[in-house]
């Protein structure tokens, strides 16, 4: 199967700015459930693709159609059900998880060391260490759109993406989707997979 890939544009176009929000909006999701502001805005929202690509279409539409049918009550209890609950979470959200077997392991280690280079550090007040999902999604979001051009470019979006996105994040989307218990989150795994996709291709013919 095919994907469209994404065109990369000039720091501050509009596809690009477009591009920064997708990263920004899928790491709200998978931090925590949403509230009903949040939920009115996808009752309201278009159900067009993003510009990344039209192959985004369908896993869009559903992605959306689910937030609108679902409440912040449901929500909140797929999410806990999914990713907290005693003892051990049902899904592991953690890159350290797949890449390595258990948590807080070398590739969190090496996660750090290389935001560390970018001048990023974790929030001390945050709950989730730096390899969380809604953390690596995040920093794609700040390398996309963010002001410091030594920082923020193409090149360190590349590395970053290639290193402690494309390595893992895959994976964890099969496993939220095959999970049962697993509505709303496995729409958005089903779209974040596929937007995974598209930036993998056009990384990939960047280098070619």
């Amino acid at each position: 199967m095919s994907t469209a890939p994404v065109h990369f544009a000039p720091a501050g176009d509009t596809e690009e700015l477009e591009r920064a929000e997708l990263y920004g909006l899928l790491a709200r999701l998978w931090l925590a459930p949403p509230d009903e502001a949040m939920l009115q805005q996808f009752r309201v929202a278009v159900t067009q693709a993003p510009e990344s690509g039209a192959f985004l279409e369908g896993p869009w539409q559903a992605l959306v159609g689910t937030l609108r049918a679902t409440t912040p009550e449901a929500a909140a209890a797929e999410h806990d059900a999914l990713f907290h609950g005693v003892g051990k979470p049902e899904v592991f959200a953690y890159g350290s998880y797949y890449l390595a077997g258990a948590l807080n392991e070398k590739p969190l280690a090496a996660l750090r060391h290389d935001l560390a280079a970018l001048g990023l550090t974790r929030d001390a007040n945050a709950l989730e260490t730096e390899d969380h999902i809604a953390y690596g999604l995040e920093v794609m979001r700040y390398l996309i759109a963010g002001d410091d051009v030594a920082v923020c470019n193409l090149e360190q979006q590349r590395r970053f993406f290639r290193q402690h996105l494309q390595t893992w994040v895959g994976e964890f989307c099969e496993a939220v989707i095959a999970h049962p218990r697993a509505q709303t989150w496995a729409a958005l795994a089903v779209f974040t997979r596929e937007f995974m996709a598209v930036e993998t291709q056009a990384f990939d013919m960047l280098e070619a």
